[in-house]
């Protein structure tokens, strides 16, 4: 393994064996947030190294906020697995990866420290500036792969790294009764909701009939930006968010 110089600054380096070529010579443009859903830290970071494993990320960060870049940043780490995000696929070749180091659902959901998510945002931010990341770009593992992948997970503090000019987010929609929509529901309202979802960035078929993938996109989604409770369906709560969302990307006409 070849030392390189760091991208960020801040970052010690580590180098993993487990990169490529990003396809077409493509940069960039978006951050994918994984937690690396291991016991321990030192252990996820062994792996990501050990050519064996077959994965890596750009960057891993633990705990104490101590950050290590694994692969350079123009280089395709292997972090992200099969997924989209607004139909486009190979998202390795399109994204920073960025490990966090927390044991996730395996672990029951433990808080990240606060020192951790502040070197989470810093990264994020120095990358979004030399790349020219847009906010909304700046998604979690789950939303690109649902069902498949459920990191970084409903603890993770969407709102505080929105609050520092990263990712995109409004404060959800109170949750409250009222009509709700879920699997095995069809229809014209069921196509709607996949068109929105669909818009935003999600994988959804528009078939007008609300199926298990579908109810995956739903829980998703929840779990990134309606996060008290994470069902897989649709109440008004989630579908109102999911609106306001929408409205607030630049440009949404």
């Amino acid at each position: 393994m070849t030392l390189f110089a760091a991208d960020y600054r801040r970052a010690l380096v580590q180098p993993s064996p487990n990169h490529g070529e990003r396809a077409g010579g493509r940069k960039p443009d978006m951050i994918l947030l994984h937690y690396t859903g291991m016991g321990s830290a030192l252990g996820a970071l062994d792996w990501l190294c050990r050519e064996e494993s077959q994965v890596s990320s750009h960057y891993f960060i633990h705990e104490d906020g101590t950050v290590v870049q694994l692969v350079p940043e123009e280089r395709r780490a292997w972090h992200a697995g099969k997924g989209s995000w607004h139909k486009q696929g190979d998202i390795n070749s399109q994204s920073i990866g960025i490990e966090i180091a927390n044991a996730g659902h395996p672990g029951g959901l433990p808080h990240f420290p606060d020192e951790q998510i502040a070197a989470v945002i810093e990264l994020c931010l120095d990358c979004g500036d030399r790349w020219s990341i847009a906010p909304e770009r700046v998604l979690g593992h789950s939303d690109v792969a649902p069902i498949r992948k459920v990191d970084p997970g409903e603890r993770f503090p969407w709102a505080r790294l929105h609050a520092a000019g990263v990712g995109h987010w409004v404060e959800p929609t109170p949750i409250t009764g009222g009509r709700f929509f879920q699997k095995g529901d069809a229809g014209q309202p069921i196509e709607a909701l996949q068109s929105m979802l669909s818009l935003y960035g999600y994988g959804t078929d528009i078939n007008g009939e609300f199926s298990e993938p579908m109810a995956g996109d739903v829980e998703a989604f929840q779990r990134h930006f309606r996060q008290e409770r994470v069902d897989g369906i649709a109440d008004f709560s989630t579908i109102d968010t999911l609106h306001r969302l929408l409205r607030a990307l630049p440009n949404f006409a």
